[in-house]
């Protein structure tokens, strides 16, 4: 990071800053803003009079009210800088963690009846019990590709060799990542890029066997699991999935668009590795698959 850091010019930086959807502000010790980018305007003028308030704390949510729409929720994270100075970053958060907030408050509102209300108890505990499941379904699902998330799917796989090690059965994985997807992007636009998102997420979903657990790792990233499956069935599958990929077109918006996948395939060595290291095998023959070009997969034995 710090070579990186060091590399990039201020010219760099600039075009960087412009490019990043999240909001970044640069703060002096007394909570006066000094610098931002684009997308932090619209932030700015509804923070600069509380603001001071809030340099003791390092992360928080915050409502904002606009003039096109009734209210946005933003996590905002400050972050220190040099000479006593900060760097506050001013993230927008999905409508799904917005529904996750009220569905808290539903939790809050049921729990308080049920301590003070002995005649609604059993109808109270059978709907809170619904909204909890319903909290808990949104916050382990990715809102775009409606996968499991990042994190739904650290703990899937922590259970997954938990019980592979216990029961000594099989279990591989995949890193998927879609090959050039800046291109998309750059080529497109986002929201045509969130399209074809969605569209490899269905892929991927409807081709694999029904035990497997598929999920967005990340960006452009997928993770699979294949419990009971050796390493053979798992290179069958990114096979596969490569070829099917490879022969679909993806029409958004009046273009078609071919993308390709690059996945690294791995299964869990029992008795001598942790789910970490399991992963970082898999994501390393991921990357290898890339160097050899795309459009393919390696396996990390």
């Amino acid at each position: 990071m710090k070579k990186l850091a060091d590399t990039l010019k201020n010219s760099d930086l600039e075009k960087i800053f412009e490019q990043i959807r999240a909001g970044i502000a640069f703060i002096e010790k007394d909570g006066s803003f000094v610098a931002w980018n684009s997308a932090f305007e619209p932030y700015q003028k509804l923070l600069g009079d509380v603001f001071p308030q809030k340099l003791s704390e390092r992360s928080w949510v915050e409502e904002f009210s606009f003039e096109e729409k009734n209210s946005s929720f933003c996590k905002l994270d400050l972050i220190s800088a040099s000479d006593g100075c900060f760097i506050l970053v001013a993230e927008p958060i999905a409508d799904s963690h917005y529904g996750i907030e009220k569905l808290s408050k539903k939790v809050k509102l049921f729990q308080l009846e049920s301590e003070f209300s002995k005649k609604l108890a059993h109808n109270k505990q059978v709907e809170l019990e619904a909204v909890i499941a319903q909290a808990r379904e949104v916050s382990f699902t990715d809102p775009l590709t409606f996968l499991l998330n990042r994190r739904a799917m650290l703990q899937e796989i922590q259970d997954e060799v938990s019980r592979a090690e216990r029961y000594k059965s099989l279990l591989s994985i995949s890193v998927v990542d879609v090959d050039h997807f800046k291109l998309v992007n750059d080529n497109y636009g986002h929201s045509v890029g969130d399209d074809v998102h969605k569209r490899v997420a269905r892929l991927l979903r409807d081709n694999v066997r029904h035990p497997d657990i598929v999920g967005r790792y990340g960006g452009e990233e997928f993770l699979i699991l294949l419990p009971s499956s050796d390493i053979k069935a798992a290179e069958e599958q990114a096979a596969r999935l490569c070829k099917q990929m490879r022969e679909s077109i993806i029409e958004v918006n009046e273009h078609k668009i071919k993308v390709t996948l690059s996945i690294g395939v791995t299964q869990l060595r029992i008795g001598s590795e942790d789910w970490q290291a399991v992963l970082n095998r898999a994501d390393s023959a991921m990357y290898e698959a890339k160097k050899k070009g795309r459009d393919g997969w390696v396996i990390s034995e």
